[in-house]
């Protein structure tokens, strides 16, 4: 499966984006609480972070994520280099076909590339698929390493 970088202002990105928040505000376990948190096009461009397309064999973005470094004490101390995904979302095009689990596997590789040795990332327990994605992907429950009001579950995958 091809993937692309691009600014988190691409129109394909935006979509995605849009499609996501959609579906998160529709589908949030408490009506009405779901607070949209625009992405910052500074911190998912590099050094600091990069956005990624997950394609399909036509070249249509399917999917999308992306990864951003934390700060290396967010962990309590612990001296990592640690990096975040977020955002990852599959169209309904892609599901189904190994796309989520393809652009995790994507933006961990890239996380590596740019020197992470820790990757982390919360989510939601209504988000069923998501969380069986995380767990079957070697990532671990962990405290809470931030104050997303969105969140219940936090996770962490080391990489090296």
């Amino acid at each position: 499966m091809p993937f692309e970088s691009v600014p988190v202002a691409d129109a394909r990105a935006q979509e995605l984006l849009a499609e996501y928040f959609e579906y998160r505000i529709a589908t949030f376990p408490l009506m009405g609480g779901y607070v949209v948190k625009l992405p910052d096009a500074a911190v998912f461009t590099l050094p600091a972070g990069e956005f990624v397309l997950a394609l399909d064999e036509t070249g249509a973005a399917i999917g999308c994520g992306g990864i951003r470094r934390l700060p290396d004490d967010v962990l309590g101390g612990e001296p990592r280099a640690v990096w975040e995904v977020k955002h990852l979302w599959v169209r309904d095009a892609g599901r189904g076909r190994g796309t989520g689990r393809a652009l995790l596997a994507e933006l961990e590789r890239r996380a590596v590339g740019h020197g992470a040795t820790t990757i982390v990332l919360d989510t939601n327990r209504s988000l069923v698929a998501a969380n069986r994605l995380y767990t079957s992907s070697g990532y671990l429950s962990i405290p809470p390493y931030n104050d997303n009001g969105n969140a219940t579950t936090w996770f962490r995958k080391d990489l090296c």
